[in-house]
């Protein structure tokens, strides 16, 4: 039986993909095997030994403790593109709401209700405090082109916008998946420099901190309209202040509000309502679930922050899993060490990523636990596993 650890409510859709009769799961469950979390911090959390491997259910991993996993040999999974259509809506509503300010106005006839005023009268009188452009034929600009900035930009040409796009790592697959009439480009002050509202989709890493600054707001239009749904750290909150004070950014909607920014003119922030549908949440445990179940049951890693896409179909008697440094003569020395004992390798795949690299192989026949032991102790080599 599999234990398997659930930080924070999981969906139950989710749940279901791991049948009882071959997995225990639950909050309580201890010497965990792996972990299911949504949003529940574990960077102080101590990992039991027998911890394989932890599964977000959602696209950002900033509450897991990713490098301490990497070198305790625990491989770290995420949902990419499992809420992109819940994030994609939200946007959507961000832009009308960075445009006209709509929540002000409806607050103000709450207001006016409230007083005892003759609401339908004094509306026609006082809405002209509240007007605002419209998107149509005015030009986005969309930093990041994954799963949900691709949705965004597409649909953002159904709205009759223009599209500029800016992704240094735009993948084929990606590439694909963008209208033709988007328009890429490879210097992103290029979007900067025509873009009337800007979106933001991009993870939050050390290099990506602080995308949004003093240098990056001066090279945008006057007036800009700001969007951010993806982390609040990508955004620099004193620099988007001075803009707002200046009017270089006539608003900025933000999904990750704060008690520096939340008050200010200008500023329309949600609670972190972009990935918060009841579809998104199914969408996200399932796909966390199945990537914990493929992982456990064959060994294979799919959407692993820490290590490659590494999925080979089973063959043979036993399937031995290793995850290790990227150095050289790690798999000259496992295969030097199986065909040693006479142990013959019916399949193997092995890639690669950043620091670390992970290996499947398939052998003929069982393998003998000293064989196993000795191939644990290669340089290099943080942790292996058999599937039998």
């Amino acid at each position: 039986m599999f234990q398997i650890k659930t930080m924070n409510q999981i969906s139950a859709k989710g749940l279901e993909r791991l049948p009882g009769e071959r997995y225990t799961v639950g909050d309580d469950v201890a010497n965990e095997d792996a972990i299911l979390v949504r949003s529940a911090k574990l960077h102080d959390y101590v990992f039991p030994p027998n911890l394989w491997a932890i599964a977000r259910a959602g696209a950002g991993t900033n509450n897991i403790p990713v490098e301490r996993c990497s070198e305790a040999g625990i491989i770290v999974f995420n949902t990419p593109g499992a809420n992109a259509n819940a994030v994609k809506e939200l946007v959507i509503c961000a832009l009308l709401a960075a445009s006209r300010d709509i929540l002000g106005g409806s607050a103000w006839v709450r207001e006016q209700a409230q007083a005892g005023a003759d609401v339908a009268a004094v509306v026609e009188k006082g809405k002209s405090a509240f007007v605002g452009p419209e998107l149509y034929r005015k030009t986005l600009g969309v930093i990041g082109l994954g799963a949900i900035g691709a949705l965004v930009a597409n649909i953002a040409l159904s709205l009759g916008m223009e599209v500029y796009g800016y992704d240094p790592f735009l993948s084929v697959d990606a590439a694909l998946r963008l209208d033709r009439h988007i328009r890429v480009v490879k210097d992103v002050t290029e979007l900067y420099r025509v873009a009337d509202y800007l979106t933001i989709h991009m993870p939050y890493t050390d290099q990506t901190r602080h995308t949004i600054n003093a240098d990056t707001l001066a090279a945008m239009k006057d007036g800009v309209r700001v969007v951010n749904l993806a982390r609040g750290e990508l955004v620099d909150d004193q620099a988007m202040l001075a803009a707002l004070e200046s009017g270089k950014v006539a608003r900025y909607v933000t999904d990750f509000p704060n008690n520096t920014v939340t008050l200010a003119k200008g500023v329309v922030a949600f609670p972190h309502l972009g990935a918060s549908t009841p579809e998104s949440e199914d969408n996200c445990a399932v796909m966390a679930a199945e990537e914990l179940r493929d992982f456990l049951e064959n060994g294979n890693v799919r959407n692993s922050v820490n290590l490659p896409d590494v999925i080979m179909e089973r063959s043979g008697a036993l399937r031995l899993c290793l995850m290790h440094r990227n150095i050289p003569a790690i798999l000259a020395n496992v295969t030097l060490q199986l065909s040693n004992d006479g142990v013959n390798v019916e399949n193997m795949t092995n890639k690669s990523k950043g620091e670390y690299a992970y290996t499947i192989v398939d052998t003929g026949s069982v393998v003998e636990q000293r064989v196993l032991d000795h191939i644990a102790r290669i340089p290099g080599v943080l942790r292996t596993r058999v599937i039998r």
